[in-house]
């Protein structure tokens, strides 16, 4: 299956300016709230605590143990990756099911270019 493929970057400076346009807010308003937001977020994932929104997604820390890894340059010399704490995102029930439709659509969409599917 076609996996969904990468159109653009959401920067926060995208993010603001679609959210002041759509909402009819003042820029520095949403950049405001936004900042504060992922201050917030990160206050919260530092202190390691679990940040959760419904159908949206969980944000947490968890730790990944110590493992050893090649050298890319000397394939033969292993190394040492020390241990080491990650934030993880596990997306909610309406996030999966969406990325799911696009990723449908997207392969249907690939398939029928290449002719690959049947007319109807």
């Amino acid at each position: 299956m076609e996996t969904l493929i990468k159109k653009s970057t959401m920067t926060k400076k995208k993010l603001i300016h679609s959210i002041s346009q759509e909402r009819g807010i003042h820029p520095n308003d949403v950049r405001h709230v936004i900042q504060s937001f992922l201050d917030k977020m990160t206050d919260c994932l530092s202190d390691g605590d679990r940040l959760e929104f419904r159908d949206f997604g969980v944000f947490e820390v968890v730790e990944r143990k110590q493992k050893i890894g090649r050298n890319p340059k000397k394939a033969a010399e292993p190394i040492v990756i020390p241990a080491r704490n990650a934030v993880k995102f596990t997306p909610g029930k309406k996030m999966r099911k969406r990325i799911e439709i696009k990723e449908k659509d997207l392969f249907k969409r690939n398939a029928n270019e290449r002719g690959l599917l049947k007319a109807k």
